[in-house]
């Protein structure tokens, strides 16, 4: 049958209107919200996603939150990190009309600031549970100091008027004592504190921190000076009964974790920070996220200490999710979310704004974890969120005295996603490890004929409970089973026990029980367990005597060098501590050659280069350090040499101490030059006198102070001091100039301000950025210094970034170097253009134009005044120092 002209053109209109209206419900699906109010068009949303900027309380004079819980009439109670406790009630979702009141508490009829400077909230057991992080000084206007204190309405007039301080807390600041979490059947409490928190006496301990290093790696303290106090437990987290009378310690090793969280399987994570000063060393770790099990140990020691995440006595990261500042985790099972997020908990970084949704999935007894990026924003420095009664997720913005703000963050209308899920069953694996975890804390009849099978279990976590079971038990029950043990892998993890609990007097014994291993039938992992065991053998036992360091050496020798780094740095450092022959000759020959590792373990959610325009303070040094990244391997060999008193030749130290002067010119933490100086100065102990002078010369001597600001050898470095330099003082400063200006001072201050890593003048310098020859014909003094200070307000279009936004979820941010039929090709480091990333254009669900700059602000704030003036004067001359302004 045809049909008439007119029919036709009905259905083509028909169906391309439908298409057009199937295409636009896409787009809309897939659209990020956008709003007029900045503070929300400053988000980045999954598809589907709405957000409500709520509540700002800097606007009014209420201080920055850190801190937040829903008491039990659905009201928001938060903390300023410096001030007051505040309550709130919130209007509904879609609720225009109703204006937040805020109510600043005053507890117990007391006058001025009576209840505060919380790091974490909970109302639970019709009370409210308050950790307050603050050092009681002199001159200090609130005198509460750290601890746990729980607040109840006694009378029923919806006021606190009693306050019960449960237990103090020697700790504060911004490693101090910081949340407390419900536990997940609603019957008592956990508390998590920094490493700048001592462990507190407790009832009964799962995890026994007893101070002990347990590295035969040559220790050098931060040089900086961090965490010198506390050093060995680290960050720990300890079970609370609701009254807080009774305390059991659970976990410790944590370098810094806000915050903790549950799954739906009722198995706690945390969220631990990282050490940015360690930045470009092999014992740098990444925030992390830690599946933290009973009597966990997660290594965190001080300076070159730090255990690997291989280390058989404590437990690896789920995930690294890459740097920044933890600052809080919450799970999203109550949220009215898509089941995807419902599973998630939802990790906030407050450097980068970003609030990451981790996926777990059971594997044995722990996860297989993945990681997104799920919110961001820049700036949006996250403290603390929480799921609220309505299903939304509400979270705040502030810390460090920064601008504060409450926002709300939900799912279409928020009417949905509210039946219950169900509870993924527990694998055999997870059974296991929790019937283990029966005999942790005290002793228990059984207890080690049950765990002794399973220190030989193929899972790790299984294996690590087992053992804990076993060291809880007394030592008379099952010393003599270590020492007749024959099964080579239960012989290595009760070694590692008795080394930790047992008597001295077996040392050569155990020694020589793990010298009958074969070596060459165990897996990798099995091979590092063993040289743990040696090296917990040695520093729990004390050193070992000539014979026994020969034994050990002359068993050890063959394997090394291995085929992979991580058993290279065990067998290196064993061997040079045991002063085995070659050890010296054999390690040099694999510093020359070393490469990196880029396997799995080094993975992490956000790649460095994708944080750099996040955040200018941190962004720059992720930059400068992605530029010349210092070898991990060389290093780890470097710092292990400096204990090795022979085996030396003419031609090895000379090799050796020249690494160091190579090694200065790399780029790390503000830390990296301070443990390289170190290092080399402990090396330099062991080398004649008749030749210390040399070696100190070529090892770098002159160039240490250079090296550790971070500008490469060679260059002239500003002498300060800087200052936070803004628009209107920069201006006047430089306008205020006169007489002649200092040629090679602005030239070298050009270099130092590292503006000649992305620009060039008269042919000298990067190409990342326009070539300023020709800015002082085009631009005032205030110009300039308007396009430095603030390099975001305007771009341009040849040197802007776009952001990718992903399928998948998250987003990337660079530069747009070129483009091909299926991939883009970008810049994300303005220091090192020339490593260019390549993103599928099938992976890309939309880009947009960037508001932020490549540039990086505050790049002057090191120069003092005549340095500033020195620079604009060579940016306005193009470089040419037969200008007029230098006679």
């Amino acid at each position: 049958m045809k049909l008439k002209s007119s029919s036709v053109w009905l259905l083509l209109f028909t169906t391309v209107f439908i298409v057009i209206c199937i295409s636009f419900t896409i787009n809309r699906e897939t659209e990020v919200q956008v709003s007029t109010d900045p503070k929300i068009a400053n988000l980045k949303l999954p598809a589907g996603f709405h957000a409500d900027h709520l509540y700002g309380p800097s606007e009014n004079g209420e201080g920055s939150w850190v801190s937040m819980t829903f008491d039990d009439k659905g009201r928001i109670i938060a903390s300023d990190q410096y001030g007051g406790l505040f309550r709130m009630k919130v209007p509904a979702i879609g609720d225009t009309v109703t204006k937040i009141k805020v109510e600043a508490l005053k507890i117990a009829s007391d006058t001025g600031i009576s209840m505060g400077y919380a790091h974490g909230l909970l109302y639970a057991f019709n009370s409210l549970y308050v950790v307050i992080n603050n050092h009681v000084g002199p001159k200090a206007t609130f005198k509460k100091g750290s601890g746990l204190y729980r607040l109840q309405d006694t009378n029923g007039d919806d006021q606190f008027d009693k306050v019960t301080f449960l237990k103090a807390l020697d700790g504060d600041g911004e490693h101090g004592p910081h949340s407390v979490v419900l536990s997940p059947d609603k019957k008592s409490l956990y508390v998590i504190a920094g490493n700048f928190t001592k462990v507190p006496k407790m009832d009964s301990y799962r995890n026994i921190p007893d101070g002990n290093i347990d590295n035969l790696f040559p220790l050098i303290k931060d040089p900086n000076g961090h965490d010198n106090t506390v050093t060995a437990h680290g960050g720990w987290l300890a079970h609370v009964d609701s009254t807080g009378t009774k305390w059991e310690m659970i976990a410790s090793g944590f370098r810094n974790p806000f915050d903790l969280a549950f799954n739906d399987q009722g198995e706690m994570f945390a969220y631990d920070s990282d050490m940015e000063w360690d930045f470009g060393t092999p014992w740098y770790r990444p925030t992390r996220i830690c599946h933290v099990t009973s009597g966990a140990e997660f290594g965190w020691r001080v300076g070159t200490d730090k255990w690997s995440p291989n280390y058989p006595d404590n437990l690896p990261a789920v995930i690294n999710v890459g740097q920044g500042s933890p600052t809080n985790l919450v799970s999203g099972a109550n949220a009215r979310f898509p089941k995807k997020y419902r599973k998630a908990l939802f990790a906030f970084d407050w450097s980068f704004g970003i609030i990451y949704a981790i996926h777990n999935e059971p594997d044995g007894a722990s996860y297989k974890t993945t990681g997104e990026e799920f919110i961001s924003g820049s700036p949006l420095p996250l403290t603390d969120g929480v799921v609220g009664p309505d299903g939304a997720l509400y979270f705040l913005t502030g810390g460090r005295r920064l601008e504060s703000d409450l926002y709300r963050v939900y799912y279409g209308d928020n009417s949905g996603n509210n039946e219950k899920l169900a509870v993924p069953e527990l694998t055999e694996a997870l059974k296991a490890r929790r019937k283990l975890e029966e005999f942790h804390g005290a002793p228990k009849a059984g207890g080690v004929d049950f765990a002794w099978p399973y220190l030989k279990d193929k899972d790790r976590f299984v294996r690590y409970a087992a053992r804990i079971a076993v060291e809880t038990q007394p030592l008379a029950q099952w010393e003599n089973k270590v020492l007749s043990e024959k099964d080579p892998i239960t012989l290595i993890q009760s070694t590692i026990a008795l080394a930790r609990r047992g008597n001295p007097a077996v040392k050569a014994q155990l020694t020589k029980s793990l010298t009958s291993i074969n070596f060459t039938q165990l897996t990798e992992s099995q091979q590092l367990d063993l040289l743990r065991a040696f090296e917990l053998v040695f520093t729990r036992m004390g050193e070992p005597d000539a014979a026994t360091k020969k034994l050990v050496g002359t068993y050890l020798n063959p394997q090394y060098p291995a085929k992979s780094n991580y058993l290279n740095r065990e067998l290196s450092k064993l061997l040079v501590y045991v002063d085995a022959p070659n050890a010296v000759e054999k390690t040099m020959a694999l510093l020359a050659i070393a490469k990196d590792n880029t396997d799995t373990q080094q993975k992490t959610i956000s790649e460095s280069a994708d944080l750099i325009l996040r955040n200018p303070q941190y962004g720059m040094d992720i930059a400068a350090m992605l530029a010349r990244i210092p070898p991990l391997q060389q290093t780890w060999y470097a710092n292990v040499l400096t204990q090795a008193k022979n085996g030396w030749t003419p031609e090895l130290q000379e090799k050796y101490f020249q690494w160091f002067y190579k090694a200065f010119g790399y780029k790390g933490g503000v830390s990296f030059v301070g443990f390289i100086n170190t290092a080399r100065k402990t090396a330099l102990a062991n080398v004649s006198k008749d030749k210390l002078e040399y070696f100190n010369k070529i090892s770098g001597d002159s160039i240490v102070l250079n090296s550790r600001a971070g500008i490469k050898v060679g260059t002239v470095m500003a002498v300060g001091p800087g200052r936070d330099w803004k628009l209107k003082n920069a201006t006047e400063v430089v306008d205020s100039a006169t007489g002649t200006r200092n040629f090679e001072r602005g030239k070298s201050m050009f270099a130092a301000s590292m503006c000649i890593s992305c620009h060039q003048i008269k042919g000298e310098g990067g190409i990342s950025g326009p070539d300023l020859t020709q800015l002082g014909s085009r631009f005032s003094t205030k110009d300039m210094l308007e396009a430095i200070i603030n390099p975001s307000k305007t771009i341009s279009d040849q040197f802007g970034s776009t952001v990718f936004y992903l399928r998948q979820g998250g987003s990337v941010l660079g530069r747009l170097i070129k483009q091909d039929n299926t991939k883009y090709y970008i810049s994300q480091n303005p220091f090192a253009p020339d490593f260019v990333r390549e993103l599928n254009k099938k992976d890309v669900l939309r880009t947009r134009v960037s508001e932020i700059s490549p540039m990086l602000p505050g790049m002057i704030n090191r120069l003092n005044s005549d340095e500033l003036k020195d620079l604009i004067a060579y940016l306005k001359t193009g470089g040419n120092q037969d200008s007029p302004i230098y006679k």
